[in-house]
């Protein structure tokens, strides 16, 4: 049985068309710039007449938990990274001097948590409760246009927590826009593009538009579209006349053949353009440039995953939405940094968890080749925290829902929808079934299914739900539907609805070769894996002896260390190594693939301990961007690159016992060396992914070298280090956009005086840097490290520790210098272009 899928997606921005009269037509702006901000402000704060100038002046995205002090106080608790909520209010001053009438003036905000409720000019916009869904309000009727202010204000309630089982952030924490239209003009999210007939000499572009007609009158328009390759060229065009009444909207839709189409792909994400142009007599009113990426992808029973044609393992990891030090505040470089470490670890595939992303994630996987499992919903009516989403999923679920889907659905990456991540209703308990008054109304609006559901004695009112979300998003778009289950039975809620088109475990590996018995003719994927647990630089041994912790879920592990074995050798009860679970998905042909959990350490969750713990261990990159060794057998496995990765470090007490790893490819064996004394040869067998050696521990150097055929191709080194002396600082680029939000993301190393890391040092660093910047943050990767993320100093640990730049939209030369107490400081420098 097979899933085949092909899409598209679309991006808004403004071009020109020909000798066509131009009419001032749609215009983004970006709207992140100079707005005022206070914590627990005056309810006043929404109205024009307030006085705002005592507050902090800032520019969005914006995340003001972050700023704040840990505190096991803090009602967010561990879990919620034990940082501050509360009450923000942001204002912001605008002037409009287009007095035309046609004008429309919509305000979209990409994310705002949480229950945001957005006033212009004193009157009430609505009110959003789901911190993660994009959305927009009509400006027009409120606002001034005669050149005098107009005031948009932003109440953002995150107060009552816990509310999200990880960190979340407080406040207007992705980007906003002011987008101005005219009176006929595309409607929001209102391009649709799919593609059919794909064969190797052409493609068929089936492009849908809604165009709304502001005007009290009806109106006749040609809605053009032209597409463009990605080498810059005209490859085909169409277009249709379009009769729209007045204050309506209506679907234009039209085929357009492309040749010999250029697929997107994971090594090739070819993107074309096509520009459309909504034009009223020779006048055009309206602009976009939709950028699209043509690919055929199905789901197979018995073999997995194919993208045009080639069967390819899903070689995902899960990601939550902040961004280390920087917290919940989107910062585009920084997530591209994110995402390239994954891609450069071999990673092909992210997990949206466990709510839709900012959309600058999708653009990002769209250009760098990497498909996507987008989720909506973490919780649905039955809750997991005391103030989650749960308390609005019955009246809000629908929209919610559909929002996503309408705005990601053109994207090339998604290649999957998640209604849902471990939701409660999986199971029947006494609670399971229990409704609320609008949950009821909404299955008695649903009454067919219910007598479809009554017929064959299976589906309840949890299955029920199922298949509504499903059809949600069925309605919308085409392409397959998956739930993340912790529940692997077949008698799980939302299998017994029999309408998600994958079957997703979180977990279960023992349950995995049952999969194709117990679902038959349903693909699988496994939607979250692994969950081991690391702390970058912290060794247990014996390495071969396996760590639960804790030992049960509800048991707390007991480490006065807080601290978990870097050795792939820990991991939670329902969880495994991660050798154990690639060895399993690289050998079983119908699995399609896997979600690690995670890709990056984050805020919250500090699974097995509580505080002061407050991050996580689960990532294969610590949270400051550095990589844990597991990362280098991914690498070693899913990448053609030559790895040779040698660990732990060579400083420990004389006589000690140490086990020594190593993760390559490319080679038939490696040696190892202590002292220029060989250890021995070893190689890996099938289902090995790394090779060990138990040593005893003698300063000087430990190292390895890679054969193939006999000959040496490569080696790797470690030395012991002696004292502390020196502080290396190691930026990631040397040159920096002078636009205000780029960013130098500097490593910084304790070395003694021949260069060599101090695997142990902790060294506390503190920074100075000029005027051409300032410091975004702090960061080490301690789990339990209680120092602020917004500081001019950091504690190293175990050798390492991070400062980000940003530039102040001054160019020049950054100039940045770190001192430690006996220690040689450290300086460099970055120009700013």
């Amino acid at each position: 049985m097979k899933y085949r899928f092909l899409f598209l997606f679309i991006l808004v921005s403004v071009i020109s068309f020909g000798k066509v009269q131009r009419l001032p037509s749609r215009i983004n702006q970006n709207f992140d710039k100079g707005w005022r901000f206070s914590l627990n402000a005056d309810s006043e704060a929404s109205k024009v007449s307030f006085d705002d100038s005592a507050w902090r002046l800032l520019n969005l995205p914006h995340d003001w938990a972050i700023e704040g002090n840990f505190s096991k106080d803090n009602p967010s608790g561990a879990g919620g990274g034990a940082l501050p909520g509360g009450i923000g209010w942001y204002r912001k001053t605008f002037d409009i001097k287009d007095r035309s009438s046609f004008k429309h003036y919509f305000i979209h905000f990409d994310g705002v948590y949480m229950n945001s409720e957005v006033f212009i000019n004193g009157h009430s916009l609505g009110v959003r409760p789901y911190g993660y869904i994009s959305f927009e309000y009509d400006l027009t009727p409120y606002l001034n246009k005669d050149g005098s202010r107009n005031v948009i204000a932003v109440r953002v309630d995150n107060e009552h927590q816990p509310n999200s089982r990880w960190y979340s952030g407080c406040g207007i924490y992705r980007h906003v826009h002011l987008i101005e239209v005219g009176d006929l003009h595309v409607a929001q999210w209102g391009t649709q593009i799919t593609t059919s007939d794909v064969m190797k000499d052409k493609a068929l572009l089936n492009i849908r538009v809604t165009v709304k007609n502001e005007k009290h009158r009806a109106v006749e328009a040609v809605v053009r579209n032209e597409i463009i390759d990605p080498q810059g060229r005209k490859v085909g065009s169409c277009e249709s006349h379009i009769a729209i009444d007045g204050a309506a909207q209506k679907v234009n839709g039209q085929s357009c053949y492309i040749k010999k189409p250029q697929l997107w792909d994971i090594d090739k994400p070819n993107l074309y353009k096509v520009h459309t142009y909504l034009m009223e007599g020779n006048k055009i009113v309206d602009e976009y440039i939709t950028s699209i990426g043509l690919r055929d992808f199905y789901f197979d029973v018995t073999k997995g995953f194919f993208l045009n044609g080639k069967n390819i393992k899903i070689n995902g990891v899960c990601q939550h939405h902040d961004l280390g030090c920087l917290g919940a505040a989107l910062n585009d470089v920084a997530l591209h940094r994110q995402l390239k470490t994954l891609k450069d670890m071999g990673c092909n595939a992210i997990r949206c968890s466990h709510n839709p992303p900012a959309p600058e994630l999708l653009n990002m996987c769209d250009s760098m080749g990497l498909v996507v499992l987008d989720e909506a919903f973490d919780m649905w009516h039955r809750r997991k925290t005391t103030y989650d989403y749960a308390n609005y999923f019955d009246k809000w679920y629908k929209q919610d829902l559909t929002d996503m889907v309408v705005r990601d659905r053109n994207h090339p990456c998604i290649i999957l929808w998640s209604i849902g991540n471990e939701v409660l209703e999986q199971w029947n308990d006494a609670n399971a079934d229990s409704l609320s008054l609008e949950q009821a109304n909404m299955i008695l609006n649903f009454g067919h299914k219910i007598m479809d559901g009554a017929k064959d004695g299976k589906k309840n009112v949890s299955s029920l739900l199922t298949i509504q979300l499903a059809d949600i998003v069925r309605g919308l778009d085409n392409r397959p539907i998956t739930s993340a289950c912790n529940e692997p039975s077949p008698h799980n809620n939302l299998f017994l609805a029999n309408t998600l088109d994958v079957v997703g475990f979180n977990y279960h590996n023992q349950n995995i070769p049952s999969v194709p018995k117990n679902f038959p003719g349903k693909p699988f994927i496994i939607t979250e894996s692994v969950s081991a647990l690391q702390t970058r630089g912290y060794y247990q041994m014996p390495s071969d002896s396996i760590i639960i912790c804790p030992e049960r879920w509800d048991k707390p592990y007991i480490n006065p260390t807080f601290s978990c074995s870097a050795y792939d050798n820990c991991h939670v009860p329902w969880g495994s190594t991660h050798e154990e679970t690639w060895d399993l998905v690289k050998y079983s042909p119908f699995v399609s693939g896997q979600f690690i959990w995670t890709g990056f350490d984050y805020i919250g969750e500090p699974t097995p301990y509580d505080w002061p713990a407050r991050s996580s261990y689960f990532g294969i990159i610590d949270l400051a961007g550095f990589p844990k060794d597991s990362y280098y057998m991914y690498q070693s496995e899913w990448t053609n690159k030559s790895v040779l990765h040698l660990f732990p470090h060579w400083n420990w007490t004389v006589g000690q016992k140490i086990d020594m790893w190593v993760y390559y490819n490319n080679a038939d064996e490696v040696e190892l060396f202590i002292n220029g004394k060989s250890q021995g040869r070893r190689h890996r067998a099938e289902h090995q992914y790394h090779v060990s050696w138990h040593c005893i521990y003698e300063p000087g150097t430990v190292r390895v070298v890679a054969y193939q055929k006999g000959k040496p191709v490569r080696q790797e080194s470690i030395k012991t280090a002696s004292t502390p002396a020196a502080i290396r600082l190691v930026p990631d680029k040397k040159v920096v956009r002078s636009d205000g939000t780029d960013l130098c993301f500097v490593t910084v190393e304790i070395v003694d005086k021949e260069g060599n890391i101090c695997p142990n040092a902790d060294n506390l660093v503190q920074f100075r840097v000029n005027d051409k910047a300032f410091i975004a943050g702090v960061d080490n990767g301690n789990e339990i490290s209680l120092e602020r993320f917004k500081d001019n100093k950091r504690k190293a640990f175990y050798g390492k520790c991070l400062v980000v730049l940003q530039n102040k939209g001054i160019q020049g030369t950054i100039e940045l210098t770190a001192f430690g107490e006996g220690l040689a400081k450290g300086s460099l420098k970055v120009v700013v272009r």
